[in-house]
């Protein structure tokens, strides 16, 4: 939504680094990612990480005055919570060990298609373009390329690529089901209320289901080693709390097609930093999976962009990383 009032236009310096976090940090949280699970079994690493990001978000929120949110809000909330993070955020935690941080940024990239294809199935947007139509035939074909020639260099569990493919691809579904489902019952007024509500709901899905998986039997903090620290405190406070306040920003004072150009930019920065620091593989297979799928994304969210086919602006898109 862009800012009507003149007087309250942003400085280009405050748009700038917004937009920097938002592309950068979220790029860069597939890498992270793999380096915290390297020591840090997944789900008990992507739970606490959301309920602590979560937490500091609500009470910073209601010391400011925010009202206490209704039980009905934390039905919401806990729904939402579970398809964005519990399926969406781990599923791809999970991903990250079987596949390069690239590929499964990639498949996360397709989000905005999932979200045009099913918003339209359950009739809450209307009909694909012929452009969002064409960008999600790239899509298809992308993902083709990526599942059928799929890379296991530099992953913590090599040797099983398909089980990563299945996996971010059902978490890149859930969160869309997330996310359509939040468009009409949002957990309070304020979006930030929202998302702490969100990130509390679905981190304490993953740490029940972690505790449950066993992940923290035999599991102890001295072996987590000082790479894998520096990554959790890097995804709790700049993915999960600066981005994310960044993205809000950006919802209120630029339009949502504007931000929502994350989808196409993040998985460019996390492919790059992947071949650069992780010693992923970019073979050609990749390359034009790559291609076909970043083509999608820019097709399905400008494509659509008069007639808001792709609500991959939403709020709950935020909390993606």
């Amino acid at each position: 939504m862009s800012n009507s009032n003149p007087a309250a236009a942003p400085s280009r310096l405050a748009l700038l680094l917004a937009f920097a976090a938002v592309y950068l940090i979220w790029g860069s949280t597939y890498l992270v990612m793999k380096l915290a699970v390297a020591s840090i079994p997944p789900l008990l690493m992507a739970g606490t990480r959301y309920g602590l990001a979560g937490g500091l978000l609500y009470t910073v929120m209601r010391l400011r005055g925010e009202p206490r949110p209704t039980w009905r809000g934390w039905g919401h909330g806990l729904l939402i919570g579970i398809c964005l993070l519990g399926f969406g955020n781990g599923g791809t935690t999970f991903g990250v060990l079987y596949l390069p941080s690239g590929t499964t940024s990639l498949l996360v990239a397709t989000v905005p298609m999932f979200l045009a294809l099913l918003g339209w199935l359950s009739g809450i947007t209307p009909r694909p373009t012929r452009w969002v139509s064409l960008g999600l035939a790239a899509g298809l074909g992308g993902m083709y390329l990526l599942a059928a020639h799929p890379s296991s260099a530099g992953v913590p569990r090599p040797g099983h690529p398909e089980i990563g493919v299945t996996l971010v691809l059902l978490a890149a579904v859930m969160w869309s089901v997330g996310s359509l489902y939040s468009k009409k019952h949002q957990p309070a007024s304020s979006p930030f209320l929202s998302g702490g509500m969100q990130m509390i709901c679905g981190g304490v899905a993953m740490l029940i289901l972690g505790l449950l998986r066993g992940e923290a039997t035999g599991f102890e903090l001295a072996q987590v080693t000082t790479k894998s620290w520096m990554a959790y405190a890097y995804l709790v406070t700049f993915g999960s709390i600066v981005a994310f306040t960044a993205y809000i920003w950006l919802l209120r004072v630029v339009e949502p097609a504007l931000a929502g150009t994350y989808a196409f930019v993040n998985p460019v920065v996390a492919v790059l930093l992947g071949w650069a620091f992780a010693g992923e593989v970019l073979n050609p297979q990749m390359l034009g999976g790559a291609a076909l799928i970043v083509l999608a994304v820019v097709l399905v969210v400008l494509g659509g962009r008069r007639k808001a086919v792709v609500p991959v602006a939403s709020l709950e898109a935020a909390a993606k990383i």
